[in-house]
């Protein structure tokens, strides 16, 4: 029987187990985190009837679990569990990575409770108090409005959403959501649960000021600056594509994300992908790039022919989402020269620019060497100083040195 290997539990992963083992193969789905839904659909009623369904699937799911390496022409992957690495072969493989947040250095952005937007959300729907907390969501992108209304439901003090991109554009966003109703639904849904927060268009925070923890925000709206106190700073300007492990496994990249055909086959032989790591583009693209690579994976092809006018019109969505949201170029000069860009190594600005290139940084600063593997710093330096982030290794993720020798045994 064909066993597909699905790497990533969130809407493109979920999907893809689900349609390949209802065609009839033997799934084994994987996710790093210790339930499957991902950032998404963790803790979100929404995603019950996928999550019911896939408890019902038969589909084995191992959570807690990180492919640090793999070998296409093997067919297999190492997968570290809890510390304990083993060697999992798959007949097809469907990568759902997804994407991480894009994070812009500033002078403070390193002082405690300062953290993207979804993930603060994250740490709210795991448990973190927030009742009563001064909350600022600062960024890009229609995330700022849903996590500052989840928020303010769970007893926030939403302070301020400042949004960076220009009122205009937002204006001509607005009017073209009239060719997806869908959306303005959605808008319609959470526009409730915002009312009476301050937003304002054409915003960023240039710094954070605090002891142990953040206590101020500067913020820039044209030539006005001032601070805004509070307890949290919510801030990300969109996402970036986790692209690591395909790159690993020789798949070809394009415009950051992994390039793949109508079948969301990439360019190594039996290895699909699906979701934010092929372009963002939301929950909607994701599960449907799931489905197609799922029926792509159990050779029924055919089947999926009916979901690509839906992807066709909610990649246009995605098209209109990252062309009204990407970062200014102001952000570019946020950070000053003794600001640290590498948090994992200490790297400050001054430092990296005395390099001249990524590779340069790496061997002269460690820039990008420590656990995060450059996960954070490497698209801020690429944002920064344009420069393209270079090479991935064994292991993709930190792991036990002993875990290493099933990626190459001693003979």
């Amino acid at each position: 029987m064909t066993h597909i290997v699905v790497v990533g539990a969130g809407p493109a992963g979920i999907a893809a187990a689900l349609t390949a083992k209802e065609s009839g193969a033997r799934v084994t789905l994987l996710d790093d985190n210790p339930a499957v839904g991902g950032q998404i659909w963790r803790a979100d009623l929404r995603a019950s009837h996928w999550l019911e369904r896939l408890r019902g699937s038969g589909v084995a799911i191992t959570t807690s679990a990180r492919v640090v390496s793999g070998d296409v022409a093997r067919q297999t992957l190492v997968v570290d569990r809890n510390g304990k690495a083993e060697e999992t072969v798959y007949t097809k493989l469907i990568l759902a990575t997804g994407a991480r947040e894009l994070f812009l250095p500033f002078p403070g952005w390193t002082l405690p409770n300062i953290m993207g937007v979804g993930g603060l959300q994250a740490l709210v729907k795991s448990g973190l108090p927030v009742a009563g907390k001064r909350i600022l969501v600062a960024g890009s992108g229609p995330l700022l409005l849903a996590v500052a209304a989840y928020l303010r439901k769970c007893g926030a003090i939403v302070v301020l959403i400042a949004e960076q991109t220009d009122t205009a554009s937002l204006a001509s966003f607005t009017a073209a959501l009239a060719a997806h109703p869908s959306k303005l639904w959605q808008a319609a849904r959470l526009n409730p649960l915002f009312a009476g927060i301050r937003y304002l268009s054409h915003c960023w925070v240039v710094a954070a000021r605090g002891k142990s923890r953040v206590e101020r925000a500067r913020l820039r709206r044209g030539s006005r600056v001032w601070e805004e106190a509070c307890d949290y700073v919510a801030n990300a300007y969109g996402f970036v594509a986790n692209t690591e492990l395909a790159v690993l496994l020789g798949c070809a990249l394009e415009n950051g994300s992994v390039r793949v055909d109508q079948s969301q086959q990439t360019s190594v032989s039996n290895v699909y992908a699906a979701g934010e790591m092929t372009g963002i583009g939301g929950v909607d693209t994701a599960s449907l790039e799931g489905q197609i690579a799922g029926y792509a994976a159990v050779g029924q092809p055919g089947k999926a022919a009916p979901l690509l006018r839906a992807l066709h019109k909610a990649k246009s969505f995605a098209a209109l989402l990252n062309k009204t949201f990407h970062p200014r170029a102001e952000l570019r000069t946020l950070a000053e020269p003794d600001t640290i860009v590498c948090r994992c190594e200490d790297v400050t600005l001054d430092r990296l620019r005395q390099a001249n290139s990524w590779r340069s940084a790496k061997l002269h600063a460690r820039c990008g060497m420590g656990p995060c593997q450059g996960r954070i710093c490497g698209p801020a330096v690429q944002y920064i100083l344009g420069w393209e982030p270079v090479s991935v290794r064994t292991p993709v993720f930190p792991t036990r040195l002993e875990n290493l020798i099933l990626e190459n045994p001693v003979k």
